[in-house]
C-alpha cells in the first residue's frame, strides 16, 4: 500500500495477527475473520534490528499458541512500529526507541520469511492506533458506515492519526495529523522542530511535566490531577491550562477535517475519565460565546480510547488483513 491512503474496512477473512512494538513492550493480538479479538499477549521489546525481528516472531508465535490456532491458518500479520515507515516497501528507519538507525530495516520481508511466507504489513505506530480505534468504535456502536476519526496521541510529543471515510490518511509526505508542530504562539518558547510556540509544547505529555514537575517520581499527569482533586490552587490552574491546550488540539482537528470522533490516546489518556471531563469542560466553556462552535458539538465528539484491548495492535491486525509484503519463495 504505497499510496497516501489505506483502506481500514475489509471484508471478513481468516485470522490475522497485529503487533504494536514500543520502546519497552510489544503488544500482540489475534483477530478472527469477523474482527473479534481471540487472544492478546505482551512481551518485553527487544532492541536493534535483529532483536526487533526476533521479538516480533516470538510475539506472533505466542499469541497464536495462546489461542490454539495453527500459524499456517494466519492470513496476514500487521506491525505498528515507531519511526519512519515506508508502508509499500515494508521498511522502517530512524526508530530510535527500538534501536533502529537510519538504515532501512526490511521488517516485512524478514518477518514474512521467518513466519513461512505470510504477508506482513508495516505501518507507523500512530497510524495503527487510529485504525484500531476506528475498528473498536465501529464494533462498539454496531456501525456499518465507515468512521471518521482522529486518534490524538498525548505522549512525549503530540500528533494525530487520521481515519477519514474509513481510510487511513497518511498524507502526500506522511505528515498528515502532525498538528503538534502547528505554532499557536509565534512568540512562545522554541520547539525541537525549529519553530516557536508549537501546540506540542502545551498539549503533550511533556507539557504536563513542564507544568507540574513530579516530586515523587510518579507520572506528572497523575500527580497534577490528584493535587487538583484535593483542591490545590496551583494544580487546578495547571490542569485548566493543560485542558485548554488539549481542547485547542481537538478544535483544530474538527475544524480542519471534521472528524466524527476525536479519541484521546497516548500516555496521558491513562488518566481516564478525569482527563476526558476537563477537556470536555474546556470545550464547553470555549463554545459558550460562539454559536458556530456550539453547533459543532465539540465536547460530544471527544472520547477515550477503548481500554479493553491494545488499540494499536488491533489496528495492526486490521491492516494485516491486506496482501502485505511477502518474502520471496526459496529458489
Amino acid at each position: 500500500m504505497s499510496d497516501a491512503r489505506a483502506t481500514v474496512r475489509t471484508v471478513p477473512s481468516g485470522f490475522s495477527v497485529g503487533l504494536d512494538i514500543g520502546g519497552t513492550k510489544t503488544l500482540a493480538v489475534l483477530l478472527d475473520g469477523h474482527g473479534d479479538v481471540l487472544a492478546q499477549t505482551r512481551l518485553i521489546t527487544e532492541r536493534g534490528p535483529v532483536g526487533v525481528v526476533d521479538g516480533a516472531v516470538r510475539a506472533v508465535q505466542g499469541v497464536v499458541r495462546q489461542a490454539g490456532v495453527p500459524l499456517d491458518d494466519v492470513d496476514g500479520v500487521g506491525v505498528g512500529v515507531p519511526g519512519l515507515v515506508d508502508a509499500g516497501a515494508g521498511t522502517v528507519r530512524h526508530a530510535v526507541n527500538v534501536g533502529v538507525d537510519g538504515a532501512p530495516l526490511e521488517l516485512a520481508t524478514l518477518l514474512s520469511a521467518r513466519l513461512g511466507g505470510v504477508g506482513v504489513e508495516v505501518e507507523n505506530d500512530l497510524n495503527v492506533a487510529a485504525v484500531g480505534a476506528a475498528h473498536l468504535v465501529e464494533a462498539e456502536q454496531g456501525r456499518s458506515v465507515p468512521t471518521d476519526l482522529a486518534f490524538l496521541a498525548l505522549g512525549t510529543g503530540l500528533a494525530a492519526g487520521l481515519v477519514l471515510d474509513g481510510r487511513l490518511r497518511r498524507g502526500s509526505r506522511g505528515a498528515a495529523g502532525e498538528i503538534g508542530h502547528v505554532p499557536v504562539d509565534p512568540s512562545g518558547p522554541p520547539c525541537a522542530c525549529g519553530q516557536r510556540g508549537c501546540l506540542e509544547l502545551y498539549a503533550s505529555g511533556s507539557a504536563v511535566t513542564a507544568l507540574w514537575p513530579t516530586a515523587s517520581g510518579r507520572p506528572a499527569p497523575v500527580e497534577m490531577f490528584e493535587a487538583a482533586a484535593r483542591g490545590d490552587l496551583d494544580a487546578l490552574a495547571a490542569r485548566e491550562r493543560y485542558a485548554r491546550a488539549v481542547a485547542a488540539a481537538v478544535r483544530m482537528l474538527v475544524l480542519t477535517v471534521d472528524v466524527q470522533h476525536v479519541v484521546l490516546g497516548g500516555g496521558v489518556s491513562q488518566l481516564g475519565r478525569p482527563l476526558l471531563d476537563v477537556v470536555r469542560d474546556a470545550l464547553t466553556d470555549e463554545s459558550a460565546a460562539s454559536a458556530f462552535l456550539r453547533s459543532l458539538d465539540l465536547p460530544g465528539r471527544v472520547r477515550l480510547a477503548p481500554g479493553r484491548v491494545a488499540v494499536g495492535a488491533v489496528g495492526a491486525a486490521v491492516l494485516g488483513r491486506g496482501q502485505g509484503v511477502r518474502a520471496p519463495h526459496p529458489a
